[in-house]
């Protein structure tokens, strides 16, 4: 096997990482990416911690196993209830000079930059919002910080079913932003990477001076510095371009939502993960 034939992976338990995978590759499109959507699983928001941490645990063994030698966690609930551990437990005996890194952080880091009033919003799954994992990374970026979020459990499946444009989508925007607009917010991170399709109809309801911070931005231009600062991922990685989809579950759903999110014709396989 050549050297220089490592690919990136992008990892979500559904589709919204195809989003984040699209906006990586729009900034480096010379790189060989694999993506695995884990949706004969999804939503992982309401699963256990150690549920989650196990199935991403299976996810990065598929993704190392297909050729990767980074892996982003495009999935807000894996990076707060799995990155960690896997990061300081699980690569270091199973697969060293690998490694893994999330979604969190860099939306934390935008957040913190954005804010002017330092009261920052988030909205997110029941699951992310109850690791209080980004009110922890904000307060550790910046003590002074403010934060408040919001569980906003039925904007996954809206997005899902076509329905993002809706009234019902509108309604259900309007309930689980107003406790955050109420507290004064000047920044609100899309803490799922599903919320980004509904990015437009969120800027409605919060208005044009509060500032957005979505993954889908964020995360491309930091894992391109990432790379600059670590050339060892960098130089082994195949520059074909090429891109391979696997799904979990049913792969012509897949690939006609997975259309919507990447913004034009994707081709999936089918994955197993144990």
């Amino acid at each position: 096997m050549a050297r220089k034939n490592k690919r990136i992976g992008v990892f979500d338990s559904g589709f919204g990482g195809i989003h984040i995978l699209r906006g990586i590759v729009r900034k480096m499109p010379q790189y060989d990416y694999v993506y695995l959507g884990d949706t004969a699983r999804t939503p992982y928001g309401s699963r256990s911690k150690e549920v989650v941490h196990e199935f991403t645990r299976q996810a990065v063994d598929f993704l190392f196993a297909h050729g990767c030698n980074l892996v982003v966690l495009a999935c807000n609930t894996a990076s707060s209830d799995a990155l960690r551990k896997i990061q300081r437990e699980y690569l270091p005996k199973k697969h060293p000079g690998k490694n893994v890194i999330g979604v969190l952080i860099p939306a934390a880091e935008g957040a913190v930059r954005a804010t002017k009033n330092g009261r920052i919003g988030v909205i997110a799954t029941e699951g992310t919002v109850r690791s209080n994992a980004f009110v922890k990374e904000l307060t550790k970026l910046a003590p002074s910080v403010s934060a408040f979020q919001n569980a906003a459990p039925l904007l996954v499946p809206i997005v899902e079913a076509g329905e993002d444009k809706s009234e019902i989508a509108r309604h259900m925007l309007r309930r689980y932003l107003a406790p955050l607009t109420r507290r004064r917010i000047d920044t609100l991170i899309l803490g799922c990477t599903h919320y980004g399709i509904l990015e437009s109809e969120i800027r409605k309801i919060v208005g044009g001076k509060t500032k957005i911070v979505s993954e889908a931005r964020i995360v491309p231009r930091k894992l391109e510095e990432y790379l600059n600062r670590h050339p060892e991922y960098r130089k082994d990685l195949g520059t074909s371009g090429k891109i391979d989809f696997y799904s979990t579950d049913a792969t012509e759903a897949f690939e006609r939502l997975g259309k919507r999110f990447f913004g034009k014709k994707i081709s999936a396989k089918r994955a197993e993960l144990r």
